[in-house]
């Protein structure tokens, strides 16, 4: 039998799964926290990495090892492989003037300029904006930049032995799926936008080079094949095994949804990041802020916990109580400054059971909303796979079951992004992306209630929000 790991390196947390690489069966599994924040010492990572990895028994027998990671982290490195400052993650907002500004500075097609080149319009969440904000904002820390790489990026590097005063700069390599996510790479044309970067800072860094979606990214010092990685999104697709035409939507404290497409994606509107995926092909893709959290809150509100608060909505009725669920601002619409809503109260429905429903009727249609924006943005759905932790609530998944008009499945939880991994390098020893059995059968959509509850959700979002609302 023949050992494969794969690496999720997340914002929390680290695991590495040992897989068969015939099966895709995990053999043993480890785990180790990441510390808290917006920023982070990537010394941390690799830290929670050797943690992850001792707990899976060790990696002595293992063929080949690929890690998935957060995406968008800025980690820059001076001309010694040091790490100059903290890494500035995904969910750091302090760079949003920065965004605002690399669009003005396009001109009035500003974003139309930035979706063509780049197939996504500059947010916060991206690491071109966190560059611009360290210019700004750290001007000596901007003068020693000599490589900008990704959390994944830097764990490959480190993993195949470079450290400072054994730092080969040039060694650095990333793939298709995190590289489309900075802000400055191309993934239709496969080209980094060196201009961009060079408005940004005052010299030109070395930036990884691309590989491939097969490609070894080199050896570990007792000779393991590294393989390319990926950004956590595309890992966890391609631990799925989502196919063309797949909505995969995951349920977390925010809410994703994205598509494996054939064709590359430029949405002007900045609502579908035009994402590649670790295959070759493209992975559009919308976030939503409000989630799990969202049902989460509900329930302590009622005081109650998860399964009474499940019950509760399974059984219940909103009863025209309409929740718009933007409790932490919102992304998909671009509404960062809105709240929740409450609408349709009366003295009949202000109840638990038609507050909790509402809930999770709020949230399937936020979802619903984000799966249309990836639909209008070019691709064409044929079924819709839930996963995350908000997704095993048998309430929403009632709900979906009503509101989706796509076949729908709820696949078992398990650990998608560093499964990916796996099978990743698993690849990358045969040549080819192994086939392993995945639980996605579908359900055929009920419809009972679809039109009304959408419609009413979408009634509610037009009437608090006017145009920039999704319809």
């Amino acid at each position: 039998m023949t050992l494969i790991a794969g690496v999720d390196s997340s914002t929390q947390s680290c695991k590495v799964v040992i897989c068969d690489s015939d099966t895709g069966r995990v053999i043993r599994s480890g785990r180790a926290a990441h510390p808290a924040g917006t920023e982070a010492d990537p010394q941390a990572w690799w830290d929670a990495l050797q943690e992850a990895i001792a707990a899976a028994g060790g990696i002595d027998d293992v063929e080949a090892i690929s890690i998935g990671g957060q995406q968008h982290g800025c980690v820059v490195l001076d001309a010694d492989g040091a790490v100059i400052r903290p890494a500035l993650l995904w969910n750091d907002t302090r760079s949003a003037p920065d965004a605002e500004r690399l669009i003005r500075e396009r001109g009035d097609d500003g974003e139309q300029w930035w979706a063509e080149t780049v197939g996504l319009v500059p947010v916060a969440s991206f690491t071109v904006t966190k560059l611009a904000w360290i210019a700004r904002n750290e001007p000596e820390n901007a003068a020693r930049i000599a490589a900008v790489c990704l959390p994944h990026d830097w764990l490959t590097w480190r993993l195949a032995g470079n450290d400072v005063g054994h730092a080969d700069l040039s060694a650095l390599t990333t793939d298709r799926s995190d590289a489309s996510g900075t802000g400055y790479y191309d993934a239709d044309s496969g080209e980094y936008r060196y201009e961009i970067i060079d408005s940004i800072l005052p010299h030109r860094p070395i930036l990884p080079r691309v590989l491939g979606p097969l490609e070894a990214a080199g050896t570990t010092p007792s000779g393991i094949t590294i393989g390319p990685g990926a950004g956590d999104n595309a890992a966890a697709a391609l631990g799925i095994g989502a196919r063309a035409g797949d909505l995969v939507v995951s349920v977390g404290t925010s809410g994703t949804v994205f598509a494996v497409s054939d064709t590359p994606t430029r949405d002007a509107s900045g609502l579908v990041a035009g994402f590649a995926d670790a295959t070759g092909r493209y992975l559009p893709l919308a976030c939503t802020l409000n989630a799990s959290l969202v049902l989460d809150a509900s329930a302590q509100l009622l005081g109650l916990d998860h399964l009474a608060f499940d019950d509760l909505a399974l059984n219940g009725d909103a009863d025209g109580l309409v929740l718009v669920p933007y409790l932490a601002g919102e992304r998909t619409p671009n509404l960062p400054e809105s709240t929740g809503t409450l609408l349709g109260i009366t003295l009949a429905n202000l109840t638990p059971s038609a507050m909790a429903r509402a809930a999770v009727e709020g949230i399937v249609c936020s979802l619903a909303d984000a799966c249309t924006a990836v639909e209008r943005a070019g691709v064409q759905g044929t079924r819709a796979l839930f996963v995350g932790g908000g997704a095993r609530y048998r309430a929403l998944q009632q709900v979906v079951r009503e509101v989706f008009s796509l076949p729908v499945a709820f696949p078992e939880p398990a650990e998608y992004v560093a499964r990916g991994m796996a099978r990743q390098a698993a690849g990358v020893l045969r040549g080819e992306f192994p086939s392993w059995s995945t639980d996605n059968d579908t359900d055929a959509p009920t419809g009972h209630g679809a039109a009304e509850l959408l419609t009413s959700y979408r009634e509610a979002t037009a009437l608090l929000w006017g145009d920039a609302a999704i319809d």
